[in-house]
């Protein structure tokens, strides 16, 4: 088969979606699903991830993000109609307004949870830390077996994460290339895991600063590199994740709860809100940040129920 019937195989697939897409009344609440998860990503101690599995929709995304790492593999075989077959078999009309409701919510959020982060760390973080625990608790709720093993493996990631977090790296001065790559792939990694955020742990690490400087001086080179590594990190990890939830499916979950309960270390306000892991003792603004934080815990419960009917549907695609 030539180009031109490749061509011709990816058009019909995609003019298929895109007509599935036209009438799919699903479509307005994946867009707000995605600008929830990109306001989500904002947020040091918060990732997309945690938005999407209270959402529901946390395994049909890794799903179809493992589908699109198995489209590009075969890519880079060579493989003109398995990529086509594998590329056109991911759920464009989930994640197409999934992705543009994420980059929605980046544009139009950055500066106001920025300027709140700066002039209102500690309600702020109330808040934040009152979604994070809402969304424990309905994590919770979707484990069938809470049996002494899954309390094990969640307490002890719990742990692990806890002492994570309150690690902070010096900046790397002078990274070579192959550090900008595992940066991107390590960034990646944690912003599609539930409680753990990417630009966090390029600040543990050392590299998120000299990141900024490689954005702000335009080294198309370096950040090339770094987006090589995102892709790459992305492929492999999602493949994992996906097979881990097919085949160990509670177990996984309660190590995603396990991270969540973590990353809570980020998100207490006292001091300093998010801008420090030290933790201390409620004294000030006591009363406001607790009533955020009680608003925020019962809002994830209501945000639990914006789920369209097709939610727990998982993209299964052979790409073997």
């Amino acid at each position: 088969m030539g180009c031109r019937e490749y061509f011709a195989l990816a058009r019909t697939g995609w003019q298929g979606q895109l007509a599935s897409a036209a009438v799919n009344r699903d479509t307005p609440i994946h867009l707000l699903h995605g600008f929830l998860m990109g306001a989500a990503d904002i947020i040091p101690g918060v990732s997309g991830g945690t938005v999407a599995l209270v959402l529901g929709i946390y395994e049909r995304l890794v799903a179809n993000v493992r589908t699109g790492a198995a489209s590009l593999a075969r890519l880079a075989k060579a493989d003109l109609r398995g990529f086509w077959n594998t590329f056109a078999a991911i759920e464009w009309v989930f994640l197409g307004p999934l992705v543009i409701g994420i980059g929605v919510a980046v544009i139009a959020m950055a500066a106001p949870i920025t300027w709140l982060l700066e002039h209102h760390p500690r309600p702020t973080a109330g808040v934040f830390f009152g979604l994070i625990a809402g969304s424990i608790m309905v994590a919770w709720h979707l484990l069938t077996e809470r049996d002494m093993f899954r309390g094990v493996v969640m307490v002890a990631t719990a742990a692990i994460a806890f002492f994570i977090l309150g690690l902070r790296g010096g900046e790397v001065a002078d990274p070579s290339l192959l550090a900008f790559f595992a940066a991107g792939a390590l960034a990646i990694c944690a912003m599609i895991l539930p409680g753990v955020s990417g630009s966090f742990i390029l600040l543990m690490v050392g590299m998120y600063q000299p990141l900024l400087e490689s954005v702000h001086e335009r080294s198309a080179g370096t950040l090339l590199v770094f987006i090589v590594g995102a892709i790459a990190g992305l492929a492999l990890f999602s493949t994992l994740l996906n097979w881990l939830l097919d085949h160990h499916h509670d177990t996984m979950l309660a190590g995603l709860i396990g991270l969540m309960i973590g990353s809570l270390r980020v998100l207490w306000p006292w001091p300093d809100g998010t801008e420090s892991t030290v933790l201390g003792r409620p004294d000030a603004q006591v009363p406001l940040i607790v009533s955020l934080a009680v608003v925020s815990y019962l809002a994830v419960f209501a945000l639990s129920r914006l789920r369209p009917g097709e939610t727990s549907m998982r993209a299964d695609v052979k790409t073997g």
